[in-house]
Parts: structure tokens; C-alpha cells; sequence
């Protein structure tokens, strides 16, 4: 029964900072175009991203993360627990890093 109430809570926690969030955002935009500012400044053109690239390298980085635990797991008799999650979030870590400057050079090589 404590797993169900912690769960609700933190879905709700979770919920209710998206909902301020979007809501802010909102009014914070609503006021700003009352006062007459231009509405274009809530777009940003020069910004080139690639998600596709993104989620592929997240996903590629979490699938090592997993194999070098299972790998740490049944060689070195590590922790489950701590060999996959660690391994999960560096890995992970690592190949979002590695994507931003992968996006930051081929954003320079587009501007040139």
C-alpha cells in the first residue's frame, strides 16, 4: 500500500511542476504580447537541433550502459543494483555529451 502512495505522490509532484511550468510560461507570454512585444521573440530560428540524433545516441548510450553492467555483473561480481544503473546513467551521460558536441560542430560547419 506504501508503493501506490508513493507512486500517486510522486506522479502527482511530477504533474503539478509541468502544469506551473506551461501555465507560467503562458501567462508570462499572454502579458509580455499585451504590452505590445513582438511575438517572434519567442522563437528562436538560429537554433538548428536534431532530435533524431539525440534520442539515437541517449538510446545507444543506455544499451551499452546495460551490457557493460551485465558485463561488470558476471566478471568482476559487482552489485547488480549498482552495476547497471551506473553503467546506464554514465553511458547515457556520455553519449548525450558526445552528441552536443557533435550538433555544436555540424551547427558551425552550417553557418560557415
Amino acid at each position: 500500500m506504501n508503493g501506490v502512495i508513493i507512486s500517486l505522490g510522486a506522479f502527482a509532484g511530477i504533474f503539478g511542476i509541468i502544469y506551473v511550468f506551461f501555465v507560467t510560461r503562458h501567462r508570462e507570454r499572454i502579458a509580455l504580447i499585451e504590452k505590445g512585444a513582438d511575438a517572434s521573440i519567442f522563437s528562436d530560428k538560429s537554433f538548428i537541433s536534431y532530435p533524431t540524433l539525440k534520442f539515437g545516441m541517449l538510446f545507444v548510450g543506455v544499451g551499452l550502459g546495460i551490457i557493460t553492467g551485465n558485463f561488470l555483473d558476471n566478471q568482476y561480481d559487482f552489485s547488480k543494483g549498482v552495476a547497471y544503473l551506473s553503467m546506464t546513467f554514465l553511458l547515457g551521460g556520455v553519449s548525450l555529451i558526445l552528441n552536443f558536441i557533435i550538433e555544436r560542430k555540424m551547427v558551425s560547419q552550417d553557418q560557415k
